[in-house]
């Protein structure tokens, strides 16, 4: 039995509608991928999921009380290859009550003759007590512009929850440490990172 003829009009239509599914699947996955770093992002400064640090507001600072304890503070520094900035901690351990907010200061300078602008990703060891640590204010929430030879000091003003005491998973920890990296912005500093590279 032969099969029917399909007109060759009606196969255009039909080649034209599988490919624009196709295509219509193709910019979904896109724009899941561009979407998909922010939202992650939001997810984990909102949960300390994968070593990222929650982020607080005054208000939710405002009701933490002093729980009595202290815990150690480590701070780690360090700039992406060709980010031509030098960056490091003011202080390289703190010993802090819990409960309490603390400041910590970083020191960058741009090593470059171009004006830079770089962005700082961070996390916390050990990972599982990265939401308890809370901060309230950063310089990594924000992109940072250094002119050439120019120098700033960063604050940090975080505080470590006491329900980090009552988390089984924590119980053994006594010191976390805070590490950033200072990367050239997707928005600024290309010019300069490409220069630093053909410089070194």
């Amino acid at each position: 039995m032969e099969e029917p003829v399909v007109p060759a009009s009606q196969r255009g239509k039909k080649n034209r509608k599988v490919g624009l599914i196709a295509l219509l699947v193709a910019l979904g996955m896109l724009g899941l991928g561009y979407a998909s770093v922010p939202l992650y992002r939001i997810f984990c400064q909102a949960t300390g999921f994968g070593g990222i640090t929650k982020r607080v507001d005054e208000a939710q600072a405002a009701v933490v009380k002093d729980s009595g304890r202290t815990m150690v503070v480590r701070f780690d520094a360090n700039v992406e290859r060709g980010m031509p900035w030098e960056f490091k901690p003011l202080q390289r351990t703190d010993t802090v009550s819990i409960g309490v907010r603390d400041m910590a200061l970083f020191w960058a300078k741009n090593d470059s003759k171009e004006t830079v602008t770089g962005t700082a990703s961070f996390n916390v060891e050990p990972e599982q007590a990265a939401k308890y640590f809370d901060k309230i204010q950063c310089f990594c929430f924000t992109e940072q512009t250094l002119k050439p030879g120019e120098e700033a000091r960063m604050p940090v003003i975080y505080y470590i929850d006491p329900a980090i005491l009552n988390d089984p998973d924590n119980k053994d920890v006594q010191e976390l440490t805070l590490s950033y990296t200072f990367h050239v912005s997707a928005t600024g500093g290309a010019k300069a990172l490409d220069q630093s590279n053909a410089g070194g």
